[in-house]
């Protein structure tokens, strides 16, 4: 049997079965610079995150979560849904902050693409893709363009913490509750 790596992952989201979350993940990226001023006006219906804090696909799935559930309840603190996307993967309140951190750069080779749509959108995908000047690799290697030592930092995680779980389960657990700190 031949396994198949699909290059983007699509989750419907549980509480909210009308939606769907397409991830993409491109390296090699030459034009974050244009990407981030496109997004910045609204031209990319996306979130445009840096893979480097990024410890698994998962992580972003939370955070999409949450914020479609701020948007549906009207409790954003962002603008958009998408901008929510990145302030939710933050372990701070900073927004600014959160944007510096989880955010594109003009200078970065590598980008998550995060999309939030009804149903399969197949056109959505590719007007994206088509945007992107990198290659595009299977959302599931993220972890190899992830900054481990960056993520520890900013979400203190403890050696400690590292014996009794995962990285990622702490890294979901103060994004989880940054809300209640």
């Amino acid at each position: 049997m031949m396994t198949f790596r699909s290059m983007h992952l699509t989750k419907q989201l549980e509480l909210f079965p009308d939606h769907r979350v397409t991830q993409m993940l491109f390296k090699d990226v030459k034009n974050a610079a244009e990407l981030r001023q496109s997004a910045v006006k609204g031209q990319i219906s996306g979130a445009l995150i840096n893979p480097k804090m990024l410890v698994n696909p998962f992580q972003v799935l939370v955070a999409t979560n949450k914020s479609v559930h701020l948007q549906k309840t009207g409790k954003m603190k962002t603008r958009s849904l998408y901008s929510e996307i990145i302030f939710s993967l933050s372990p701070t309140n900073n927004i600014s902050e959160a944007f510096k951190k989880f955010g594109i750069s003009d200078g970065d080779d590598s980008v998550m693409v995060v999309l939030v749509h009804s149903r399969d959108e197949s056109q959505l995908l590719s007007d994206i893709a088509a945007k992107v000047d990198g290659l595009q690799i299977p959302v599931e290697d993220v972890s190899l363009l992830s900054d481990l030592a960056k993520i520890k930092k900013l979400y203190k995680v403890t050696p400690q913490e590292e014996k009794c779980g995962t990285l990622l389960d702490a890294v979901v657990c103060r994004m989880a509750t940054k809300d209640v700190m």
